[in-house]
C-alpha cells in the first residue's frame, strides 16, 4: 500500500522536481514557534524550467477493483468500481430476476433476452446488488470467525448460550453418548471420548448429540404450536441444509434444520410456528403472515435476526 500511495505521488511531483520548502511542522516546531536565524550563503540564480503538469491519476485506480466470483460464474459485469462475476441461468420466465446469497450474484432470464439487456439490468440496480453482495461478504467473514475449533473446551451456541465441551473417558454421565451438565455457571457437554480423541471424532459426537436433542425440542414446540394453529403435523425429518431452516407439506411432513439448536428458543419458535402456518397457507402471501402473528407476534424482529446472525461454521 505504502509503494502505491508512493506511486501515486510521484505521478504529481516526479523524481527530479525542486523540493518545497520544509514547512515549520515539517521541521518538528510547533505552530507560532519561532524558528532559529540562520546565516546562507550567496547562491547562483537558476533557471527556472517549466515542466508539463503530469495528468492527474485518482489513487483507486492504482488499486485492485473489488471482486465478487460467483463458484458457478459463467459472465462478468463491472457495477461501479467493482467487478462481479455471476452465474447466469436461462429460464422460462417472462422478467430479469436475480439474487444474492452466500455464493454471489445469480440471474435468471428468459431465453430471448439478450445479454447486453441482463447486463444494463444489473447495472440500473447496482447499488442493491453490491450492498448486498457487501453484506453477504460480512457475514461470510463473521461465520468464518466463529468456525468451532473440535477440541477439549470448545465453545458452541446451544439455544442462544454459549456451551463448553468437555471431553469425559470416564463416561461419568446419564445418557447416550452425552450429557448436558448445567450445574456450573456456563453449561457444559459432557462426551464420552479421551481426550487423545481428533476434531472429527468430538464434531460427530457433538453433532449427535445435538440431533438428538434436537428432535426433543422440535417435537416439543409442534406440539404446542400445532394446536394454536388449528393444524395437524404428521412426521418430522431434520436437515442440514446451509440455506434453508426448515419446509412443510401439504401432508403434513416438517422438515427442520437441526442448527436452529444454535439460536435462543424464541427464535427456534417462530420458524417451527413459521412451517405450521405452511398447514394452512402454502405461500408466503398476506394471510400467511396474519397466521404466524397469531401465536409469534414478533415474527418480523425473529426472522431478521435469523438472517443476520449466522450459524457457526462446522467443517
Amino acid at each position: 500500500m505504502q509503494r502505491l500511495v508512493q506511486l501515486a505521488l510521484d505521478l504529481f511531483d516526479p523524481p527530479g522536481a525542486p523540493a518545497a520548502a520544509p514547512s515549520p511542522m515539517a521541521a518538528g516546531l510547533r505552530p507560532n514557534q519561532p524558528q532559529a536565524l540562520v546565516d546562507h550563503a550567496p547562491v547562483a540564480p537558476k533557471t527556472i524550467v517549466q515542466r508539463p503538469a503530469a495528468p492527474a491519476v485518482p489513487l483507486p485506480s492504482l488499486l485492485s477493483p473489488a471482486e465478487f466470483r460467483h463458484p458457478q460464474a459463467n459472465r462478468e459485469v463491472l457495477l461501479g468500481d467493482a467487478v462481479v462475476a455471476y452465474a447466469l441461468q436461462r429460464a422460462r420466465r417472462r422478467s430479469i430476476g436475480f439474487s444474492v446469497g452466500p455464493d454471489g450474484l445469480s440471474v435468471r432470464a428468459p431465453s430471448w433476452v439478450t445479454l447486453g439487456a441482463v447486463d444494463s439490468a444489473l447495472r440500473e440496480k447496482s447499488d442493491w446488488i453490491l450492498r448486498k453482495l457487501g453484506e453477504a461478504r460480512e457475514r461470510q467473514q463473521r461465520m468464518e470467525g466463529g468456525r468451532i475449533v473440535w477440541a477439549h473446551g470448545a465453545v458452541l451456541p446451544y439455544l442462544g448460550e454459549p456451551l463448553t465441551v468437555v471431553l469425559d473417558p470416564s463416561h461419568g454421565f446419564a445418557g447416550k453418548g452425552g450429557a448436558l451438565v448445567t450445574a456450573t455457571e456456563q453449561p457444559s457437554l459432557h462426551i464420552g471420548l479421551p481426550h487423545s480423541a481428533n476434531p472429527a471424532q468430538i464434531r460427530d459426537a457433538v453433532q449427535a448429540w445435538l440431533m438428538r436433542d434436537a428432535r426433543r425440542h422440535f417435537t416439543e414446540r409442534l406440539d404446542h404450536f400445532a394446536p394454536l394453529l388449528g393444524v395437524r403435523w404428521a412426521s418430522l425429518r431434520l436437515s442440514s441444509a446451509n440455506t434453508r431452516w426448515g419446509s412443510a407439506k401439504a401432508d403434513g411432513s416438517i422438515r427442520l434444520n437441526w442448527r436452529l439448536l444454535h439460536y435462543r428458543p424464541a427464535i427456534i419458535d417462530y420458524v417451527v410456528a413459521h412451517e405450521l402456518a405452511h398447514l394452512r397457507v402454502m405461500d408466503h402471501s398476506p394471510r400467511f403472515w396474519d397466521t404466524v402473528a397469531t401465536v409469534v407476534p414478533d415474527y418480523a424482529q425473529l426472522r431478521s435476526h435469523l438472517r443476520d446472525e449466522p450459524a457457526p461454521l462446522w467443517d
